[in-house]
Protein backbone atom coordinates (compact mmCIF):
# COMPACT_ATOMS: atom_id res chain seq x y z
CA UNK A 1 0.00 0.00 0.00
CA UNK A 2 1.41 3.13 -0.69
CA UNK A 3 2.53 5.60 2.29
CA UNK A 4 1.67 8.65 1.00
CA UNK A 5 4.20 10.47 1.62
CA UNK A 6 5.98 13.21 -0.89
CA UNK A 7 8.54 11.26 -2.60
CA UNK A 8 12.25 12.43 -3.45
CA UNK A 9 12.83 13.49 -7.34
CA UNK A 10 16.44 12.41 -6.23
CA UNK A 11 19.07 12.15 -9.00
CA UNK A 12 18.16 10.33 -12.48
CA UNK A 13 21.67 8.12 -11.46
CA UNK A 14 20.41 6.85 -8.16
CA UNK A 15 16.92 6.41 -9.70
CA UNK A 16 17.95 4.11 -12.09
CA UNK A 17 20.33 1.78 -9.90
CA UNK A 18 17.39 1.34 -7.61
CA UNK A 19 15.04 0.51 -10.52
CA UNK A 20 17.94 -1.98 -12.04
CA UNK A 21 18.64 -3.73 -9.06
CA UNK A 22 14.70 -4.22 -8.07
CA UNK A 23 14.67 -5.10 -11.39
CA UNK A 24 16.40 -7.96 -11.35
CA UNK A 25 15.50 -9.21 -7.69
CA UNK A 26 12.42 -9.55 -8.80
CA UNK A 27 12.79 -11.12 -11.06
CA UNK A 28 15.21 -13.69 -9.79
CA UNK A 29 13.66 -14.10 -5.82
CA UNK A 30 10.49 -13.15 -6.72
CA UNK A 31 8.46 -9.83 -5.87
CA UNK A 32 7.62 -11.05 -2.00
CA UNK A 33 11.32 -12.56 -1.22
CA UNK A 34 12.79 -9.46 -2.30
CA UNK A 35 13.18 -7.07 0.44
CA UNK A 36 14.06 -3.66 0.26
CA UNK A 37 17.37 -4.21 2.20
CA UNK A 38 18.53 -6.09 -0.90
CA UNK A 39 16.91 -4.26 -2.99
CA UNK A 40 19.28 -0.72 -1.45
CA UNK A 41 22.38 -2.96 -0.69
CA UNK A 42 22.33 -4.05 -4.77
CA UNK A 43 21.48 -0.15 -5.98
CA UNK A 44 24.55 1.34 -3.90
CA UNK A 45 22.22 3.22 -1.74
CA UNK A 46 20.88 3.48 1.65
CA UNK A 47 17.30 1.81 2.94
CA UNK A 48 15.65 5.11 3.60
CA UNK A 49 17.17 6.08 0.23
CA UNK A 50 14.72 3.53 -1.32
CA UNK A 51 12.20 4.80 0.73
CA UNK A 52 12.40 8.57 0.06
CA UNK A 53 12.34 8.01 -3.73
CA UNK A 54 9.97 5.26 -4.04
CA UNK A 55 8.15 5.09 -0.96
CA UNK A 56 7.25 1.42 -0.27
CA UNK A 57 8.25 -2.00 -2.21
CA UNK A 58 4.76 -2.39 -4.06
CA UNK A 59 5.36 1.31 -5.72
CA UNK A 60 8.74 0.46 -6.54
CA UNK A 61 7.51 -2.60 -8.29
CA UNK A 62 5.01 -0.55 -10.49
CA UNK A 63 8.09 1.99 -10.89
CA UNK A 64 10.00 -1.38 -12.77
CA UNK A 65 6.85 -2.62 -14.39
CA UNK A 66 6.16 1.58 -16.04
CA UNK A 67 10.00 1.33 -16.90
CA UNK A 68 9.80 -1.76 -19.05
CA UNK A 69 6.29 -0.64 -20.33
CA UNK A 70 7.63 2.69 -21.47
CA UNK A 71 10.80 0.63 -22.76
CA UNK A 72 8.82 -1.56 -25.31
CA UNK A 73 6.20 2.02 -25.86
CA UNK A 74 9.42 3.27 -27.42
CA UNK A 75 10.50 0.01 -29.49
CA UNK A 76 6.84 0.41 -30.93
CA UNK A 77 6.69 3.86 -31.62
CA UNK A 78 10.36 3.15 -33.17
CA UNK A 79 9.37 0.72 -35.60
CA UNK A 80 6.18 2.49 -36.72
CA UNK A 81 8.33 5.26 -37.73
CA UNK A 82 11.06 2.76 -39.57
CA UNK A 83 8.51 0.75 -41.25
CA UNK A 84 5.16 2.92 -41.61
CA UNK A 85 6.35 6.66 -41.64
CA UNK A 86 5.96 6.65 -45.25
CA UNK A 87 4.42 4.55 -47.70
CA UNK A 88 4.38 5.90 -50.84
CA UNK A 89 2.05 3.60 -52.68
CA UNK A 90 -0.68 1.27 -52.34
CA UNK A 91 1.62 -1.84 -53.69
CA UNK A 92 3.64 -1.48 -50.42
CA UNK A 93 1.38 -1.53 -48.27
CA UNK A 94 1.29 -5.09 -47.31
CA UNK A 95 4.83 -5.31 -47.06
CA UNK A 96 5.41 -2.73 -45.48
CA UNK A 97 2.61 -4.41 -42.70
CA UNK A 98 4.24 -7.59 -42.73
CA UNK A 99 7.67 -5.56 -41.88
CA UNK A 100 6.32 -3.84 -38.84
CA UNK A 101 4.91 -6.77 -37.76
CA UNK A 102 8.01 -9.19 -38.04
CA UNK A 103 10.15 -6.23 -36.34
CA UNK A 104 7.75 -6.76 -33.29
CA UNK A 105 7.94 -10.35 -33.70
CA UNK A 106 11.76 -9.96 -32.86
CA UNK A 107 13.06 -6.71 -31.51
CA UNK A 108 10.26 -6.48 -29.04
CA UNK A 109 8.45 -10.10 -28.68
CA UNK A 110 12.17 -11.61 -28.60
CA UNK A 111 13.56 -8.82 -25.68
CA UNK A 112 14.38 -8.69 -22.20
CA UNK A 113 11.64 -6.49 -21.81
CA UNK A 114 8.95 -7.98 -22.85
CA UNK A 115 10.44 -10.78 -21.16
CA UNK A 116 10.50 -9.33 -18.02
CA UNK A 117 6.78 -7.71 -18.42
CA UNK A 118 5.49 -10.91 -19.00
CA UNK A 119 6.95 -12.75 -15.98
CA UNK A 120 6.04 -9.87 -14.06
CA UNK A 121 2.28 -10.19 -14.94
CA UNK A 122 2.69 -13.82 -14.48
CA UNK A 123 4.43 -14.11 -11.24
CA UNK A 124 3.62 -10.71 -9.47
CA UNK A 125 0.29 -10.06 -11.01
CA UNK A 126 -1.61 -9.54 -7.45
CA UNK A 127 1.22 -6.22 -6.77
CA UNK A 128 0.41 -4.82 -10.26
CA UNK A 129 -1.64 -1.60 -11.08
CA UNK A 130 -5.23 -2.47 -12.19
CA UNK A 131 -5.58 -3.12 -16.00
CA UNK A 132 -7.67 0.98 -15.76
CA UNK A 133 -5.28 2.36 -13.98
CA UNK A 134 -2.25 1.03 -16.13
CA UNK A 135 -1.10 4.35 -18.18
CA UNK A 136 0.55 2.27 -20.53
CA UNK A 137 -2.16 -0.56 -21.26
CA UNK A 138 -3.59 0.49 -24.28
CA UNK A 139 -0.76 3.02 -25.55
CA UNK A 140 0.92 0.38 -28.14
CA UNK A 141 -2.28 -0.33 -29.52
CA UNK A 142 -3.50 3.95 -29.64
CA UNK A 143 -0.28 4.52 -31.56
CA UNK A 144 -0.76 1.79 -33.81
CA UNK A 145 -4.10 3.62 -34.26
CA UNK A 146 -2.98 7.13 -35.00
CA UNK A 147 -0.47 5.48 -37.72
CA UNK A 148 -3.77 3.78 -39.42
CA UNK A 149 -5.52 6.96 -39.12
CA UNK A 150 -2.63 9.25 -40.84
CA UNK A 151 -2.93 6.23 -43.58
CA UNK A 152 -6.34 6.34 -43.87
CA UNK A 153 -5.71 10.15 -44.67
CA UNK A 154 -3.27 9.22 -47.21
CA UNK A 155 -6.32 7.50 -49.01
CA UNK A 156 -4.42 3.74 -48.40
CA UNK A 157 -7.10 2.55 -45.60
CA UNK A 158 -10.55 3.19 -44.97
CA UNK A 159 -10.65 3.32 -40.62
CA UNK A 160 -14.01 4.74 -39.40
CA UNK A 161 -12.30 3.81 -36.14
CA UNK A 162 -8.85 3.47 -35.66
CA UNK A 163 -8.38 2.26 -32.44
CA UNK A 164 -10.46 -1.00 -33.58
CA UNK A 165 -8.76 -1.00 -36.71
CA UNK A 166 -5.60 -1.29 -34.48
CA UNK A 167 -7.28 -4.03 -32.26
CA UNK A 168 -8.44 -6.03 -35.09
CA UNK A 169 -4.56 -5.60 -36.74
CA UNK A 170 -3.09 -7.28 -33.49
CA UNK A 171 -5.74 -9.77 -33.13
CA UNK A 172 -4.93 -11.10 -36.60
CA UNK A 173 -1.71 -11.09 -36.10
CA UNK A 174 0.04 -11.43 -33.06
CA UNK A 175 -3.18 -12.79 -31.67
CA UNK A 176 -3.84 -15.56 -33.75
CA UNK A 177 -0.23 -16.41 -33.44
CA UNK A 178 0.02 -16.54 -30.02
CA UNK A 179 -3.17 -18.70 -29.91
CA UNK A 180 -2.23 -21.26 -32.95
CA UNK A 181 1.73 -21.51 -31.40
CA UNK A 182 1.77 -20.12 -27.52
CA UNK A 183 4.38 -17.74 -28.75
CA UNK A 184 4.43 -14.92 -31.43
CA UNK A 185 8.31 -14.75 -30.93
CA UNK A 186 9.42 -14.97 -34.65
CA UNK A 187 12.88 -15.09 -33.84
CA UNK A 188 12.42 -18.48 -32.20
CA UNK A 189 9.83 -20.10 -34.65
CA UNK A 190 9.63 -19.65 -38.39
CA UNK A 191 5.94 -20.65 -38.18
CA UNK A 192 5.15 -17.45 -37.50
CA UNK A 193 5.77 -15.80 -40.33
CA UNK A 194 3.26 -17.31 -42.32
CA UNK A 195 0.49 -16.58 -39.86
CA UNK A 196 1.84 -13.09 -40.08
CA UNK A 197 1.29 -12.62 -43.79
CA UNK A 198 -1.87 -13.96 -43.21
CA UNK A 199 -3.21 -12.07 -40.46
CA UNK A 200 -2.16 -8.83 -42.65
CA UNK A 201 -3.81 -10.32 -45.91
CA UNK A 202 -6.91 -10.48 -43.96
CA UNK A 203 -6.40 -7.30 -42.06
CA UNK A 204 -6.34 -5.62 -45.72
CA UNK A 205 -9.17 -7.22 -47.17
CA UNK A 206 -11.44 -5.55 -44.79
CA UNK A 207 -9.29 -2.22 -44.21
CA UNK A 208 -7.97 -1.15 -47.53
CA UNK A 209 -9.21 1.21 -49.09
CA UNK A 210 -11.29 1.21 -52.46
Amino acid sequence: MSTGKTLRAGSAEKRSAILSAARELFLTDGFDRSSVDAVAARAGVSKRTVYDYFGDKRTLLHAVFDAVGQSLLATVRRTLDDALDSVPDAAELESSLVAFSMRIATDMLDSAEYTTLQRFVRTASGHLPQPDDRALTNAPEEALGERFAALAEAGLLDVPDARLAADHFIALTFGVTLSRLGSANAAKDDRVRPLIVAGVQAFLRAYRAE
